[in-house]
């Protein structure tokens, strides 16, 4: 998929980048197709879906207003081939980006695109979730924390809030399920510290997918016991003990 098709369809989806931006997830796209013949990157590789799937659903948020402050720093959770966070991070480049996963393979991958597009607001992070939340380097010092397809809302919140400071929020991409999730999910952004705000539907121009951002505030810091150790959240997720 070349630079003026992607170009094209962000602004068809009501999205606005920059025709260098545009180039630069062209040169990402390739990066991905290649490295996915070696290694388990993603599943989605129709040439029609995969714009849509990745990117245009990665760059939605920007149609929120004042999601991403200017200058924000932010972390992307489980990021896996990058999305959401490298998409946003090279059509804003003023946000200052951590990308963690906990896969050293992925994260290999990750920093060979950053190195190959020169993104100077953006790093690759090898760390499990629950290692990296107790890292004073890392614990409540984003604006935003962001996460796209790891794992149920409550699992999710403990993965994610524990990174961001207060006054910040989360920003959580979810598919039609969350609405079954979304009692729970309030529940334990409470004990986490946050608020869950009303989920913003995000329809992609000429799909039928159901795709949503849950906005999370955060008001009061995490707890120092979460999250808890590595495995913990996914196997006993919070919800079940309160």
């Amino acid at each position: 998929m070349n630079a003026n098709a992607i170009f094209s369809r962000m602004n068809a989806c009501g999205i606005s980048i920059s025709e260098a931006a545009a180039s630069r997830i062209a040169r990402y796209h390739d990066m991905l197709l290649d490295y996915n013949t070696r290694m388990d990157l993603t599943a989605v590789t129709d040439p029609d879906e995969m714009p849509d799937r990745h990117y245009v659903d990665s760059l939605s948020v920007l149609k929120m207003p004042d999601a991403l402050p200017l200058g924000a720093r932010l972390i992307d959770v489980g990021s896996g081939a990058g999305f959401p966070g490298l998409p946003l991070a090279i059509a804003r480049e003023d946000l200052s980006v951590v990308l963690l996963d906990s896969l050293k393979k992925r994260v290999g991958f990750l920093a060979d695109v950053i190195s190959e597009l020169k993104l100077s607001n953006v790093q690759a992070v090898h760390l499990r979730a629950e290692d990296g939340a107790h890292n004073p380097l890392y614990r409540e010092q984003f604006d935003v924390g962001i996460a796209r397809a790891v794992a149920a809302l409550p699992v999710l919140l403990e993965y994610v809030l524990p990174f961001v400071k207060q006054g910040g929020q989360a920003l959580l991409w979810k598919g039609p399920g969350v609405k079954a999730e979304l009692a729970d999910g309030e529940r334990v952004a409470a004990l986490l510290g946050g608020e869950v705000l009303a989920p913003v539907s995000m329809p992609i121009q000429g799909r039928d997918w159901q795709h949503f951002i849950i906005p999370v505030r955060k008001s009061f810091p995490t707890p120092r016991q979460y999250p808890r150790k590595s495995g913990t959240p996914l196997k006993q997720p919070l919800h079940q003990n309160l």
